[in-house]
């Protein structure tokens, strides 16, 4: 986890002004950013380590760094200024989301419910589109995850005809795969990739949604309740392989019996004669 360090000394005025902006953020940062602060005059050490020259000092401490690489802060003192720029900070250094297979309503809901949004990608039958084509939608999907991880919104897929109730209740069905769509659901609504399922497609897709200026408005999720999301059967997660058709039974045709097709061609050179 983070760390933003507040720097300061017992006589400084401003320190003492920003004391209870600073508590305040801290407890609205929980879990996500830990606030501390620090008294220079004690901890001389530590202050000229990061060049402390005043007072007071803010630095913050990405997750993951070493050797306490530490960068300053360039925000304003507010508890709200305090709080933006952390959590920016924040969606910056954290990893980026995973792009799940919806296999359960567990899935769908944990990934789903209380998210501003949540993007589903409906892709071809394995049979429709083998592994390396699977895959290659898969690495662009995470792409894009990796791209628009500030705005905290999930990532999920499912095979074409897997979830018919879900195609259902946002109006994808039958054809047109792959396709996507975006689904919030605090309002129960969602909106459907009227472009190509491609990387200038998606890309022109997600930066409406960025922007909240999309060109097709949000719709309700059709035959859902309001607070719910779509119903899921459960089944299998892809195993990464290749489809294969099902094999089919070779059949003996000496067990078949041609008299009866003999007996039609006759019949039919009796009509002829006729």
């Amino acid at each position: 986890m983070a760390l933003e360090g507040l720097l300061v000394a017992p006589w400084c005025g401003h320190c003492k002004n920003l004391a209870p902006e600073w508590a305040r953020a801290a407890t609205e940062l929980k879990g996500k950013v830990k606030l501390g602060v620090v008294d220079a005059t004690i901890h001389t050490q530590s202050a000229q380590r990061y060049g402390v020259q005043g007072f007071p000092t803010i630095k913050f401490f990405p997750a993951g760094k070493k050797n306490g690489q530490a960068e300053d802060y360039t925000g304003g003192r507010t508890t709200s200024d305090i709080v933006a720029w952390a959590l920016d900070k924040h969606q910056a250094n954290v990893p980026p989301p995973d792009v799940y297979e919806i296999t359960s309503q567990a899935v769908l809901d944990s990934n789903c419910a209380g998210k501003q949004l949540c993007i589903i990608s409906f892709l071809p039958n394995i049979l429709d589109c083998q592994s390396n084509c699977r895959n290659e939608h898969i690495k662009m999907l995470k792409k894009f995850g990796e791209n628009y991880k500030r705005n905290g919104w999930s990532w999920l897929w499912v095979e074409a005809f897997r979830q018919p109730t879900l195609e259902a209740s946002v109006g994808i069905g039958g054809f047109g795969y792959p396709a996507q769509v975006a689904i919030n659901s605090r309002k129960g609504k969602y909106v459907v990739l009227k472009g190509a399922f491609s990387e200038s497609g998606i890309s022109g897709f997600l930066k409406e949604l960025s922007a909240g200026r999309l060109t097709s408005p949000l719709v309700p999720l059709s035959g859902v309740a309001d607070g719910k999301l779509p119903t899921i059967d459960d089944s299998e997660p892809w195993d990464g392989k290749d489809g294969k058709l099902d094999d089919v039974e070779d059949i003996d045709l000496s067990d078949v019996n041609m008299d009866d097709d003999d007996d039609a061609v006759t019949m039919r050179k009796k009509k002829v004669d006729l």
